[in-house]
């Protein structure tokens, strides 16, 4: 019976034990080595690094030019709240003005031995709640109740007012809130985008500059030379946007010393007289649309499946625009991205 009973283990202590344990570390870690570490990163190729910093890039142009739409939805909402407000205020003064002409005549009344329902409105300190509850038609004469009419009709007007400045500031609250989600977007890309860049060596970050400026830059003298613009207007644009090369895109810029892609846009087209809209998506429905192969100095060239780029045709195939942060207004040809369409402002 006793041949057949399990061996006993022992406990190594000691050095032994110290021994053992110091084994057994070393081949969880030779193990860990082999699956690799959980959470590290995969090491990109340049060409892996543009194309996701391209497409990210993208995102947040997209989600600037949803911001631009937001700041003019709420920039209109602020103005029209101002507006409210201050017509509630200017009536508010005019109701006092005209309930303290009533009460300069409430002493003499008095004295004569009464106070007349005008008077007494003018004196409540809840006029709602004395024209609720007053049959003044009947009790007043018809001086007296034309004034009371006029003093129930501007309180309405007022309480009008403040319920639609009340609409428009939980409007604007929203159109707050929007901004901040979109602002938030644009700088998450932005950032991954650059962390992406930063992984690269200095010669890759050359090349990849290099590539964003498609050699266009050095052709810059020469498309500048073969513009002919359809009429000075165009030619005013395209002159702007000559005069804006090199000054650097700053998402939300309209000018005159930095400019997101729709701000150069507008504002070139600004300074040859014609307003355009703010954003991308509102740029390419204004004017005439044209196609590709009747492109003229001056047109708006637009790109990508949401229309979230815009650059402005100089001829030759060449545009001029605010790519992206991080770069400047620069030359390039518009085959550099996907063509979505084409319109000129007039």
């Amino acid at each position: 019976m006793a041949a057949h009973r399990k061996p006993r283990q022992r406990t190594l202590t000691g050095q032994a034990g110290r021994t053992a344990a110091t084994l057994a570390l070393a081949g969880a870690a030779t193990a860990t080595a082999f699956d690799g570490p959980a959470h590290a990163e995969p090491q990109l190729t340049p060409a892996q690094v543009k194309a996701k910093v391209d497409a990210l890039y993208e995102q947040a142009e997209s989600a600037t030019e949803r911001y631009n739409g937001t700041k003019v939805k709420a920039d209109k909402t602020r103005t029209a709240l101002t507006r409210l407000r201050d017509e509630a205020t200017r009536r508010t003064e005019r109701l006092n003005s005209s309930r303290n002409a009533l009460g300069s005549i409430a002493s003499a009344q008095y004295r004569a031995g009464g106070l007349d329902p005008a008077v007494q409105l003018a004196l409540s300190s809840s006029p709602e709640e004395y024209l609720e509850g007053a049959s003044l038609a009947e009790r007043a004469g018809s001086r007296q109740a034309a004034r009371i009419t006029a003093i129930r009709k501007e309180l309405a007007r007022i309480a009008e007012l403040r319920v639609r400045a009340d609409g428009r500031l939980t409007e604007l609250k929203a159109s707050q809130s929007e901004l901040a989600r979109h602002k938030s977007a644009v700088q998450e890309k932005i950032g991954s985008a650059q962390r992406l860049l930063d992984r690269l060596t200095a010669p890759q970050r050359a090349q990849y500059d290099r590539q964003q400026d498609g050699g266009a830059q050095g052709a810059a003298s020469m498309a500048r030379g073969a513009v002919r613009a359809p009429n000075a207007r165009a030619a005013a644009a395209v002159a702007y946007a000559y005069g804006a090369l090199g000054k650097p895109y700053v998402w939300g810029a309209t000018g005159p010393g930095a400019f997101d892609c729709s701000g150069l846009s507008q504002a070139a087209w600004r300074s040859a007289g014609v307003a355009l809209p703010r954003t991308t998506y509102t740029q390419i429905n204004t004017g005439q649309r044209v196609s590709r192969g009747d492109l003229a100095p001056g047109d708006l060239v637009f790109f990508f499946s949401g229309i979230s780029h815009v650059g402005i045709y100089v001829g030759g195939g060449q545009m001029i625009h605010a790519p992206r942060p991080g770069s400047a207004v620069r030359l390039a040809p518009i085959d550099q991205m996907p063509f979505a369409g084409a319109s000129r402002p007039v």
